[in-house]
């Protein structure tokens, strides 16, 4: 199965992929890191069609074109910001991780893209965060036959080596 997993340090913005993953605030609105980046590199568009969609509470998804992106389509998400842990953070990552695979497998997306979401500027502990996604791709790997392909798109050298080692953690020794 973890032949379907990916994990490699760029830019996602330059993927392409049928979907990337924006690691949103609940207004769609654009803002700083990825989120920022992102709405920079599809344009106008994407935030005409945000504003359309008038919003996204944390631990859901939403889809829209990719617009200028080499990706067809931005999975939106909105991640807990960390407050230490007792406020549901890592159920509600979990949930964003969920919801976005069930939105690409829901619009048969072979290949998606996703980032560290939650660890930039909401604070959630990289490590802690990384093996939450693992453990969610793993599950809906092992039901789902869509996405083909997920790939963690690391932006640092310490977000990589977190997903590599919570890569070997739950998938195995053989993790991608």
């Amino acid at each position: 199965m973890h032949a379907r997993v990916r994990i490699v340090q760029g830019d996602i913005t330059q993927l392409d992929v049928d979907a990337i993953v924006n690691a949103a605030n609940s207004s769609l609105r654009g803002g700083g890191g990825v989120d920022g980046a992102i709405h920079r590199a599809a344009g106008l568009q994407l935030a005409q069609e945000c504003s359309r969609i008038g919003g996204c509470p944390t631990g859901e998804a939403r889809l829209t074109g990719g617009y200028n992106l080499p990706a067809r389509y931005i999975i939106h998400t909105v991640g807990p910001v960390w407050h230490g842990g007792t406020h549901g953070e890592d159920g509600l990552l979990a949930r964003c991780y969920h919801q976005s695979l069930a939105l690409a497998a829901r619009h048969r997306l072979r290949a998606v893209a996703f980032p560290a979401i939650s660890t930039g500027i909401y604070g959630f502990p990289k490590d802690r965060a990384a093996r939450i996604a693992m453990r969610q791709t793993r599950h809906f790997l092992d039901t789902h036959d869509m996405p083909e392909q997920i790939i963690f798109v690391c932006y640092s050298s310490d977000s990589l080596a977190e997903h590599q080692a919570a890569a070997e953690e739950i998938f195995g020794p053989e993790a991608p």
